[in-house]
């Protein structure tokens, strides 16, 4: 069974599209996976439990980034914008504002 992962008719989207649209699926999907590893660590007690999730949690954490790296290769405004954002000290939301006229 296929996933209606497109917004458009899939026949008339290329097929670089199509792969585009498979990477923010998968970004999502990992993004959703880190959330509910947290949320199961924050619950469980017992600690061998919790640390195979959380080794678990490492995983999809590194596909996350692997994903989003795959898209920023094609995207380069969005890499301009995220490299004035991420790993940064201070406001995140000035930070945002300045890389967000930055991109533009």
């Amino acid at each position: 069974m296929g996933v209606d992962q497109y917004h458009e008719p899939a026949e008339e989207l290329s097929q670089e599209m199509r792969t585009f649209a498979r990477m923010i699926a998968s970004l999502i999907e990992e993004a959703e996976a880190i959330g509910w590893y947290e949320q199961r660590m924050s619950l469980e007690r017992n600690k061998e439990a919790k640390a195979i999730m959380a080794n678990a949690q490492k995983e999809e954490f590194k596909h996350f980034g692997m994903n989003l790296e795959f898209l920023l290769r094609r995207k380069a405004d969005w890499r301009v914008a995220l490299q004035g954002i991420l790993v940064k000290d201070g406001d995140v939301v000035e930070h945002g504002e300045q890389a967000e006229k930055k991109a533009d």
